[in-house]
């Protein structure tokens, strides 16, 4: 089963929807910022996409600029700021499996498939 962590109001987001429905493949939808990460599932999806925490984050987004950048974080911080403001995740990430990708162009989903 392909599942979505998805924000409906980022534009990237949308697009990489409307590719998985495209499919014509069962997905599920997963709104994290309505249903947050927990910290097992963050690990999980983080490992799936064979990249370090940091690479996951928004580093753009106001909440890391005022509270994190430029600070010596390990990976359990960062996870921890993470899942403390979901925001900071990057999206949409899509898992199909044990593999993900963050779909960022929408055409990357089609390295997981």
């Amino acid at each position: 089963m392909i599942t979505i962590y998805h924000n409906p109001r980022c534009t990237k987001s949308r697009e990489g929807l409307c590719e998985i429905e495209n499919l014509n493949q069962p997905f599920e939808i997963r709104k994290y910022l309505d249903e947050p990460f927990t910290e097992k599932e963050l690990k999980e999806v983080i490992k799936k996409l064979n990249i370090k925490p940091i690479e996951l984050v928004r580093t753009k987004e106001s909440i890391w600029i005022e509270n994190y950048k430029g600070k010596d974080l390990s990976d359990t911080q960062i996870i921890e700021a993470m899942l403390q403001n979901p925001k900071l995740i990057e999206r949409p990430i899509i898992v199909n499996g044990n593999k993900a990708v963050i779909a960022r162009p929408k055409e990357k989903i089609n390295e997981i498939l």
